[in-house]
This record gives C-alpha cells, structure tokens and sequence, in this order.
C-alpha cells in the first residue's frame, strides 16, 4: 500500500484501545491516552476513531442494563446490585472516555 491509500481498521482500533487499556489500568488518565493515542493511529481518520471509543461504551452500558435487569427480578438484594452495578459501570466509562477520546483523536491526526 502506498502512504496516500493508506486505511485503517475500526475493529482493530477497539480491541487496541480495549487491550492497553486493561494493561495500563493503573495509569488512570496517561494510560487511556496512550490506549487512545494507539487506536487513533490504528483507525487512520477521526471519525473512525472516535466511533472506536463510544461503541465499546455503549455496548457495555446495554450489556449492563440488561444483565442488571435480569439481576433486578430478585426481590430487595438483585435490585440494589443491579441499582449499584449499573451506577459503577456508568462512572467507570466515564472516566476512560475522556482520556481515550483525546488520545484518539491526536493518534488519528498524526496518521498521513
């Protein structure tokens, strides 16, 4: 391929960003701008890379609404882990997107 035709992948671009971002957890903002740096790059264009970063965060919010929801059905205890759960998942992608978001954007503007 040459420099001008150059793509990249947005399948390959989430499971880097999701990969590094398990490695490098204990870096809680460097470590999901390095995950989104490197996706970027592996997206190749912005739009691709941005959309990288929120459709990882929108399965696993309908993932955890719908695991919670089933949890939800057990009287008093299924309902406040679902009611917990639900929260902890929401702050957790919240905190990741930013820094992602970012990286990914930068990773992607360096592409040629």
């Amino acid at each position: 391929m040459t420099q001008g035709t150059r793509r990249g992948s947005m399948l390959n671009a989430m499971t880097w960003m999701l990969g590094l971002s398990i490695l490098l957890f204990w870096m809680p903002f460097l470590g999901g701008l390095i995950a989104g740096f490197v996706g970027g790059r592996k997206a190749g264009r912005v739009p691709e890379a941005v959309l990288a970063v929120i459709l990882p965060g929108l399965v696993l919010g309908v993932l955890t609404f719908l695991l919670g929801s089933v949890l939800g059905g057990i009287p008093i205890i299924g309902q406040l882990f679902a009611m917990v759960a639900g929260m902890g998942s929401l702050l957790l992608s919240f905190m990741n997107v930013l820094p992602l978001l970012i990286g990914a954007v930068l990773g992607a503007l360096t592409v040629k």
